[in-house]
């Protein structure tokens, strides 16, 4: 199970201030209210909340409140934060000949035009 940090009260699911959000809470204490505090000073009553839980079974995570299975990773932690460090979806840069790829929300490959780079990352 995954909780967020910080102390979350009782009142929380049913405050204006929730994001409804199992890893930001609350807009104005994202990290929760101080530890021993029994009433949120920024409390404002949501009259359409619907109490809930907040929580996510391991391995899985809870979308629009529907629990989504989190699939086999196949890359270690150290090897995705390398990946981020020369992939053009997030450099926007071929990796070998620097070639910049045109912004393009849409695109699936990266294969580059310029010097044949393919990509085999995913």
């Amino acid at each position: 199970m995954s909780n967020p940090p910080g102390n979350w009260l009782a009142q929380c699911d049913r405050c204006l201030n929730n994001t409804h959000n199992p890893h930001l809470r609350c807009a104005v204490h994202p990290l929760g209210v101080a530890e021993g505090v029994e009433q949120c000073p920024d409390f404002e009553a949501d009259p359409q909340a619907q109490p809930g839980e907040w929580w996510e079974p391991e391995g899985a995570s809870l979308y629009a409140g529907e629990v989504v299975i989190s699939p086999v990773q196949r890359w270690t932690r150290a090897q995705k934060l390398e990946l981020m460090l020369w992939h053009p979806v997030f450099t926007g840069l071929c990796p070998q000949c620097r070639h910049k790829f045109a912004p393009d929300a849409e695109r699936v490959h990266w294969d580059c035009p310029a010097c044949g780079w393919r990509d085999d990352a995913v």
